[in-house]
């Protein structure tokens, strides 16, 4: 089995290249669904980040409203890491059940957002990063997540830096042009992560 760690700051493309290598054959685990999967309604996940942050971080379902919650998050430190204290030890439970179950002889791929964040490259024999520009990431996250653009910027600042990404890239896929120089791109990482 292979472990391949692959992140990428927020609005890079990073879920869009994780499709298309479960695509071409790797088991994805994606932290981010993983993230969301602990604090649905009814888990202990939920009911830790309620007791942190209030119930004002609940929709009138119940359930968690994360714009809301990353709203406080994002412009705090101490309680984004409070926030990163719950739910990472869950995320890591869950991704360990989910490597356990992946057959024989698979490639998985970790896709992380705080991967590099979170001194976390040592853990995979080989680590893919997603790059795009910043002002690429900024439309992405306004046009089509519907972020403001302070709220983007925020979040962007929130993470590593595109220089401390590349220190620790082995395979680097530039998403700032066309859907076809993607598929070409992470074709050839996944060509380098088969011969690895």
């Amino acid at each position: 089995m292979k472990m391949i760690g692959l992140t990428g700051g927020i609005g890079s493309g990073k879920s869009t290249v994780a499709a298309r290598l479960a695509a071409l054959g790797a088991v994805v685990i994606d932290s981010d669904r993983l993230a969301r999967e602990v604090v649905e309604p009814g888990t202990p996940g939920l009911a830790a980040v309620v007791e942190a942050f209030g119930a004002g971080v609940l929709d009138a379902s119940g359930a968690l409203d994360r714009p809301a919650l990353g709203r406080i998050v994002f412009a705090d430190a101490s309680a984004r890491r409070r926030l990163e204290e719950i739910t990472h030890p869950l995320v890591r439970e869950r991704s360990a059940e989910l490597v356990a179950a992946a057959p024989a002889g698979s490639i998985v791929v970790n896709d992380v957002p705080l991967l590099v964040e979170k001194g976390m490259t040592g853990l995979y024999s080989l680590v893919v990063i997603v790059f795009a520009s910043l002002e690429t990431r900024l439309d992405r996250l306004v046009r089509i997540r519907g972020m403001a653009r302070d709220e983007a910027m925020a979040r962007i600042a929130a993470q590593a830096t595109d220089e401390q990404r590349r220190a620790v890239a082995d395979i680097a896929i530039e998403n700032d042009g066309s859907v076809a120089d993607l598929d070409r791109a992470v074709a050839a990482a996944w060509e380098r992560i088969l011969a690895a």
